[in-house]
């Protein structure tokens, strides 16, 4: 396995040995190895090179010892992982020149039709993991090609820094464990936002590659999607995503709820709006989820409380905003800038 940083698999066996000897002349490692003496000696020489073996002093046949292998191979091990990461990103340069070049003298090639579920999942991959600034998406309940525990992908890009902004569909969020899911997502990084209805599903990676199922979900049979190159139909999808994401409603699910007991802080009523008073990070997650339009039981789940907590704790809030039904209180959070 050490052979892609320059170690050979006799200079390995070597190294292993001289670590659980510890300490070991040239006769010894070749009588334990069963190797003809000049051929240790030659593969000593090429792990003192590379800084895996020392001698005591200049005698050839002094002592040898091991030294630490994550000092000594660690920058050519980072050097490799470098040299991988400049080699991937010039596979993606050139894989977009290529495409370029076929949409300008090839007006079909602006558009490429992929059928397929798993042909779909795959490309969806491929594109998280070429990614390099950013990735938006229109997450609609019901996914056709990959759930969200799935898209590990996301994870790796977020790690690198690539940015990830997406807007779910309110139904999505009432499936089985879509919360807990958001919410790490959300931890990670996500910027995520909420609207009752999205109007197509969609991915957009870098603003230069996005694709978009090209059939409605009710028409059941293998879907298919259309991956779109930079074009003005691009152009018109990304400020689609912008113009939802200006209106979208930010989901809070990246502070950790502390379970509070009932004597604990408290909202106090006020009398205007502008009376100063900020939700702490607990209600903030609570109110991110309400005005959502997540309900009562679901945010309890996901808040780990029970429903008449979630209850108990929105009417608090109503209080504190001088309001006496949800909707003037949904009306007050965005008044207030409680989000």
């Amino acid at each position: 396995m050490l052979d892609v940083i320059g170690l050979t698999s006799a200079e390995e066996e070597l190294y292993r040995c001289l670590l659980q000897l510890t300490t070991a002349r040239i006769d010894e490692l070749a009588s334990r190895l069963h190797r003809p003496r000049e051929q240790v000696v030659a593969q000593v020489e090429a792990l003192r090179g590379k800084g895996l073996v020392q001698r005591s002093d200049n005698d050839p046949d002094a002592p040898l010892r091991p030294t630490a292998p994550d000092v000594a191979l660690g920058g050519t091990l980072l050097r490799r992982q470098e040299d991988l990461e400049s080699a991937r990103r010039l596979v993606t340069q050139l894989a977009e020149e290529y495409r370029s070049g076929l949409r300008r003298h090839h007006v079909d090639h602006l558009v490429e039709v992929i059928t397929g579920a798993r042909v779909l999942r795959d490309r969806l991959r491929d594109l998280q993991n070429s990614a390099r600034t950013e990735v938006l998406w229109f997450c609609r309940a019901n996914p056709l090609a990959m759930a969200g525990p799935e898209n590990v992908e996301e994870f790796d890009a977020l790690a690198r820094g690539v940015s990830y902004r997406a807007i779910y569909e309110r139904d999505l969020l009432l499936e089985p464990g879509a919360l807990a899911d958001l919410a790490k997502g959300v931890a990670a990084g996500e910027q995520a936002r909420v609207l009752d209805r999205l109007p197509v599903r969609l991915a957009i990676v870098d603003a230069r590659t996005a694709i978009c199922p090209l059939v409605p979900d009710r028409d059941g049979g293998e879907p298919s999607a259309a991956v779109i190159g930079r074009s003005q139909l691009l152009d018109a999808l990304l400020a689609l995503f912008e113009s939802h994401w200006r209106v979208a409603t930010r989901l809070r699910l990246d502070d950790p709820l502390a379970v509070t007991a009932p004597e604990a802080r408290r909202p106090e009523p006020a009398d205007q709006p502008g009376d100063g008073y900020q939700p702490d990070a607990d209600e903030a997650r609570l109110l991110s989820l309400f005005v959502a339009g997540v309900p009562d039981k679901s945010i309890a789940s996901q808040l780990g409380v029970s429903r008449r907590t979630v209850q108990r704790r929105i009417a608090d809030l109503m209080a504190a905003a001088g309001v006496d039904t949800r909707p003037g209180l949904a009306f007050q959070v965005a008044r207030r800038g409680w989000l």
